[in-house]
């Protein structure tokens, strides 16, 4: 299928076609960028939002309840589930969407498994990408649910217009398993399987560690208590995730956010692009194996090697 006959075909709302486009775009594969350029003047619709945070929170099925409830009022729903990589394949180990299976059959649902292949952040370098075409093919609402490494994960905020983070009861000192960087870039924060023992502590515990949290923005994160498995909670937090985009709307500050958002993926795509021409020169030049060797033999520090091989390429 061409560029053109892709582009078409998101546009009228095929999902086969915007899965094909993401595999492409995954792969980088000849064609798909041009395909993506096509779309981007139908982007910008959808509401973006992140689901984040410590494995065993329950994001999956939480994602899943919002789903639900999104569907029930015709929304059409994209999913982007990015999962940790297998460290021999680059593939997705979890599949996410083995907890949603039960949206299989709904053509107003889109599901994308992406592999994280090593992002510290979380988010596959790819997700931005796969984000656009979900948002071109019509979605109203694209979940990105991340990988659950605990705070390295702090990148969503990058792809998300709205960031939930979900924490739980239960899980030793719960405050520390999200302090720091996912406190700073929550907007809404649910506590999930709040049916469960000292789910009001928890509660607490975030509403006081925000206290201690600077925000530059006057919205101050809601907290909700949500059990996911029957659905309590959940209308409460999709009311707090639209109050949020209702502050964004107000005073230009969406359109100063995805600003900020398409400095950050540039300079991700930047850096990608760097490390990918530089080691196609080193390899290409025998650079790499002689750098490799000498810092095996405790010649060179991974660091010099890099200048090595970052100044043979400018040489070049």
């Amino acid at each position: 299928m061409t560029a053109t006959a892709l582009v078409d075909a998101v546009r009228a709302g095929d999902q086969r076609a915007a899965a094909r486009l993401i595999t492409m775009l995954e792969s980088g594969r000849a064609g798909a960028q041009d395909a993506l350029r096509a779309l981007l003047p139908f982007t910008g619709r959808a509401h973006i939002v992140g689901v984040t945070g410590p494995p065993g929170t329950g994001k999956s099925t939480l994602t899943d309840a919002l789903t639900k409830r999104l569907r029930r009022e015709d929304k059409r729903v994209g999913i982007v589930a990015v999962d940790p990589s297998s460290p021999f394949t680059g593939g997705a180990i979890l599949g996410d969407r083995i907890r949603l299976m039960g949206h299989s059959e709904d053509p107003g649902v889109f599901i994308r498994s992406m592999a994280s292949r090593g992002s510290v952040g979380g988010l596959s370098t790819a997700t931005g990408d796969a984000v656009r075409v979900l948002d071109a093919l019509g979605c109203d609402v694209v979940i990105i649910e991340t990988v659950g490494a605990g705070q390295s994960e702090v990148d969503v905020v990058k792809a998300a217009d709205t960031v939930v983070v979900v924490a739980v009861p239960g899980l030793g000192d719960s405050i520390q398993a999200i302090k720091a960087g996912l406190m700073e870039i929550a907007d809404v924060f649910a506590v999930n399987k709040s049916d469960r023992p000292e789910a009001d502590r928890t509660a607490n515990e975030i509403k006081a560690m925000l206290r201690l949290v600077p925000r530059q923005d006057p919205w101050e994160p809601p907290i909700v208590t949500t059990i996911a498995t029957d659905g309590t909670g959940v209308d409460e937090l999709l009311g707090a995730v639209r109050r949020h985009l209702a502050h964004l709307a107000t005073g230009g500050r969406l359109a100063r956010q995805r600003v900020e958002r398409r400095r950050a993926e540039i300079l991700l795509a930047l850096e990608a692009r760097i490390r990918e021409e530089a080691l196609r020169l080193a390899e290409s030049s025998g650079i790499f194996q002689d750098v490799v060797r000498r810092a095996a033999a405790a010649e060179l520090s991974p660091r010099d090697a890099a200048e090595e091989i970052l100044r043979a390429g400018v040489r070049r």
